[in-house]
């Protein structure tokens, strides 16, 4: 059964209002649709939140799609978890559907940011075919480009303290104590991704998948290669520029 919209008699003056406010910015923005990609570790979870904010588009990460279309029980979200129920991959045609499903919701009016999709060329080509039945094609590919060694360096540094999230780095962001929680004096973890050894078969994988699809948009002429090795304020300014030309 699909969710009901809320009662808008039930919504506050405030919530209203600031809603107002946001489409009426958002009125006069571009259009954009665009696909992020990058390795663990490159900054898009950080960037992603302030492209979305800054142009007004929805965020579509597929993982959440699916979860989100299967607890839902849409048509596709059955589908998808028949498959997941046989311990099968999601087709690539079942994914782009969910895509399509979520592209034409109010809050992705002005476009979208994917992100994890797509992994493949195939995929690529799948998604390319859905856009442009919609009359509308992907307008940049941001590649988060950042050395293997410097993501060496951000992830293997990073540790945890688990019941606040609160997270440091050896390097960048020390504890006043190392190994130890500022606040709490608790000993910080390690998550188990962030291990050289996880990290070199993540990125192994991550080249050898999305190499070919950065190559096949960049024929179409709309990758932006980024210098995600830079600090966090130097990468969204060159994102801005790259998405006001």
């Amino acid at each position: 059964m699909a969710a009901t919209a809320p009662n808008l008699e039930d919504v506050t003056s405030v919530d209203l209002l600031s809603e107002l406010l946001r489409r009426f910015k958002c009125s006069s923005k571009p259009d954009k649709r665009l696909i992020l990609i990058g390795p663990p570790g490159s900054g898009k979870g950080t960037q992603s939140p302030l492209i979305k904010e800054e142009y007004c588009l929805c965020h579509l990460a597929t993982g959440d799609m699916l979860r989100a279309a299967v607890a839902a029980k849409t048509p596709l979200g059955v589908k998808a978890k028949e498959a997941m129920d046989k311990g099968e991959l999601v087709s690539d045609d079942l994914v782009v559907g969910i895509i399509d499903e979520a592209v034409k919701k109010p809050s992705c009016q002005k476009g979208f940011i994917l992100d994890g999709f797509p992994r493949t060329v195939v995929q690529a080509q799948k998604l390319d075919e859905m856009l442009q039945k919609q009359g509308v094609k992907i307008d940049k590919v941001l590649n988060f480009a950042v050395d293997d060694a410097i993501l060496e360096e951000r992830i293997t540094g990073r540790w945890m303290h688990p019941s606040s999230g609160r997270s440091y780095h050896t390097k960048f962001a020390p504890p006043k104590v190392p190994g130890t929680d500022d606040v709490t004096g608790e000993p910080l973890i390690q998550r188990k991704d962030d291990t050289a050894a996880v990290l070199k078969s993540r990125l192994e994988a991550f080249h050898k998948q999305t190499e070919p699809v950065i190559n096949y948009y960049a024929k179409k002429n709309v990758v932006a290669n980024l210098h995600a090795e830079k600090p966090p304020k130097e990468v969204s300014a060159e994102v801005e520029k790259v998405l006001s030309s």
